[in-house]
């Protein structure tokens, strides 16, 4: 497929100073899609209650190696809820909404889960919707012999639709964020069981999407189709060496007996973004495509001043989205945002030993109050190589001055720049109320020159990237925010990027919450369990 075709997708949907992306002139909050995807017709499976609490502490899981737990439902549905669940419910006025362990732009969730089992003595082999509402597993497929006896898959897809509603064209973009976040969502919480996640590298869009019966447009209803993402194996058994099956399960799916329909999502299509499926096809994975595991050292994983005793269980349910931090808050703690930091780069620890290919994601930061470090913009690249990019590609006149308390981080200005890192996120004040804010720059054409596909593993990436900021900023004691919203090419003067050699993909910023009280948090679950 085209790069070309790439590069006007992503052109067409940036904002500018002058005008914002394509999307809806009118958005009706009563229209809203429905964020949980329900299939009419299919066996149900039940999962444990949620809202178990592991042991496993944050410092655990930062500084040690859990021994695997067995693959059972118990755990299965463990891993679900803190991947994909839900974390809490919130009231403001007459407006109720859910929350989700793993974050979403606009909290729209285009995202669904998907599980593929080989292990009968968990579930019969067969392919599964996970069913976020009701923590339960929905039977879409019936598999009469298992290729590998055992194994375990977890799969994801979007509904552009869902996300589309609210943004438009720049939506696909967003769906991409999410599946990363939800990666590495995954990654955590099959850590938290001593489990392994595996991104599958080596089938197609097309394969994928006829695992998943996603391909069957008789049981869904038009537009409100899904598109595949990933698909992940669970290594839960430390001698699994089970690689190279994902051929033999395709081959055994497609005898599959398939079952259900998809409920509608209850909402008008007032509007249809062709673009949308256009880029949604030009970036299909072929299949056929190899890698490894990337062999990079990461940083230490632990250090002394980083030791959260909080169940690691806790703070993913904990993690929220910060919608306003306080400008007036104390400085950040130099060593707790060298350990936020360091953790983008601890490429041998979940969730970034989930990732299959070196970094191609490299950091530029607006710090505003942290101890020890002048305000100003700074660097961090994630890998040698992108040093070097950086430094080839970015202004000429930037300081590149090592800071000596922060290895890997490079001072570029200084100066007060919480108007610039406002202004540059769409003028909203998170990005300068906060601690440090930052962007995530792609080594774009390189990625594309590659294949075109890997346009949304950029995003994914980026997503992971904010998934780890997200717990960090937690265990510190702080709250992040992924930032969707921003001026792509006034990012690009900013740092003096000439081409499209680097892209800024998304933002994000961490700072010190302010809570409302006007806002009512309710459990999770609760619903479960009324009469």
């Amino acid at each position: 497929m085209s790069k070309s075709a790439v590069l006007a997708y992503h052109q067409r949907t940036k904002h500018t100073f002058k005008a914002f992306a394509k999307g809806p002139e009118t958005l009706d909050w009563d229209d809203q899609p429905d964020p949980f995807r329900i299939f009419e017709g299919c066996p149900i499976f039940t999962l444990p209650p949620p809202g178990r609490e592991p042991e496993l502490s944050w410092q655990q899981f930062k500084s040690t190696t859990c021994a695997p737990k067995a693959m059972t439902r118990d755990n299965l549905g463990l891993m679900l809820e803190l991947s994909f669940g839900l974390s809490a419910w919130k009231e403001f006025g007459p407006d109720r909404w859910a929350l989700r362990c793993n974050p979403s732009s606009g909290n729209l969730h285009p995202s669904e889960a998907y599980i593929i089992s080989q292990h009968d003595e968990v579930l019969p082999v067969g392919v599964y919707h996970y069913q976020v509402y009701a923590h339960h597993l929905e039977q879409r497929a019936t598999i009469e012999t298992p290729t590998l006896p055992g194994e375990m898959y977890v799969a994801l897809s979007s509904v552009h639709w869902r996300e589309a509603w609210k943004y438009g064209e720049r939506a696909f973009r967003y769906c991409q964020h999410d599946a990363g976040h939800a990666l590495g969502a995954l990654s955590y919480a099959a850590s938290l069981l001593g489990w392994q996640v595996e991104l599958v590298n080596e089938i197609s869009d097309v394969q994928l999407a006829s695992m998943l019966g996603l391909d069957k447009a008789e049981q869904f209803v038009k537009r409100e189709e899904e598109t595949p993402d990933w698909l992940c194996r669970i290594r839960y058994q430390t001698d699994d060496v089970l690689a190279g099956s994902v051929e033999q399960l395709f081959t055994a799916l497609e005898n599959a007996v398939w079952q259900g329909k998809a409920q509608s999502l209850k909402a008008y299509h007032m509007y249809h973004w062709k673009v949308i499926d256009e880029i949604a096809q030009v970036t299909h994975k072929p299949a056929g495509i190899k890698s490894s595991y990337n062999s990079l050292e990461g940083e230490d994983a632990i250090a002394s001043h980083n030791a959260n005793q909080q169940p690691l269980a806790a703070l993913i349910r904990n993690r929220r989205s910060a919608q306003h931090f306080s400008r007036g808050a104390e400085p950040m703690p130099l060593a707790r945002f060298k350990t936020m930091i360091n953790a983008t780069r601890e490429y041998q620890r979940a969730p970034l030993n989930s990732w299959r290919w070196p970094p191609a994601i490299h950091l530029f930061l607006f710090i505003h109050k942290v101890e020890g470090l002048a305000p100003g913009l700074y660097c961090l690249p994630r890998s040698q190589h992108g040093l070097d990019v950086l430094k080839q590609k970015l202004d000429s006149a930037f300081l590149w001055q090592a800071e000596a308390d922060v290895d890997g981080l490079y001072a570029l200005h200084l100066n007060d720049l919480r108007n610039i890192a406002k202004s540059l996120s769409c003028y909203q004040a998170i990005a300068s109320d906060s601690a440090f804010s930052l962007g995530m720059l792609a080594e774009f054409d390189a990625a594309l020159d590659e294949s075109v596909w890997h346009y949304r593993r950029l995003f994914w990436e980026s997503g992971l990237v904010g998934q780890v900021l997200y717990l960090e900023a937690e265990a510190a004691g702080f709250r992040g925010t992924g930032i969707g919203c921003f001026f792509d090419d006034e990012v690009h003067k900013v740092l003096g990027i000439q081409d499209t050699s680097l892209q800024s993909l998304y933002h994000f910023t961490i700072g010190q919450p302010l809570q409302d009280d006007r806002v009512q948090s309710l459990p999770a679950y609760a619903h479960l369990t009324q009469s």
